[in-house]
């Protein structure tokens, strides 16, 4: 078989390990902190929240996140929106969150987060390094900055609403 390159600025080292102790935890209104310390003490290496807004969970979560981080577990925080970015220095809440342990994964999706981790875990138990691997785009997973119009479904935005933006966004 032939094997047609969609980038050939690059080279592709396969490093197939992954770690399966990973969740994606979806953040709801009043969840029990007895969910994350159930996956500690399961055993589980990296946590995914899919936080709302911009990267939040309620306060009474904050002591399991906190023993989990100090047990070193990986948790990282997206949001559960498409289009949505992590922006956790706008509110305490997420300067909170980032206090007690909690890596932004900027605007990477949940489910892209947990594979990414699985796999970034895979390669190493250094936390450090984890982060690192995590929050460099490996395969445009994340973009630089979040774009004007990057709330829109459609691709290419709404033509009246494009004109508009256009017209006041520079």
């Amino acid at each position: 078989k032939t094997f047609n390159h969609r980038r050939r600025d690059r080279d592709v080292t396969i490093k197939p390990f992954f770690e399966e102790k990973v969740s994606i935890v979806y953040y709801y209104p009043n969840m029990q902190p007895d969910i994350i310390d159930s996956l500690v003490e399961n055993g589980y290496r990296g946590i995914v929240i899919a936080g709302t807004g911009l990267g939040h969970v309620n306060k009474p979560l904050y002591p399991a996140i906190e023993r989990a981080t100090r047990k070193g577990v990986a948790v990282y925080m997206t949001v559960q929106t498409l289009w949505g970015y992590v922006h956790m220095f706008v509110y305490d809440t997420g300067r909170d969150l980032m206090s007690k342990g909690v890596v932004p994964a900027e605007n990477m999706l949940p489910e892209v987060a947990y594979i990414k981790l699985g796999w970034a875990l895979g390669q190493t138990e250094d936390l450090d390094e984890v982060r690192r691997i995590m929050l460099t785009p490996v395969s445009d997973e994340t973009t630089p900055r979040e774009p004007y119009n990057g709330y829109l479904i459609f691709q290419g935005g709404i033509p009246e609403v494009e004109r508009f933006l256009k017209r006041y966004h520079k």
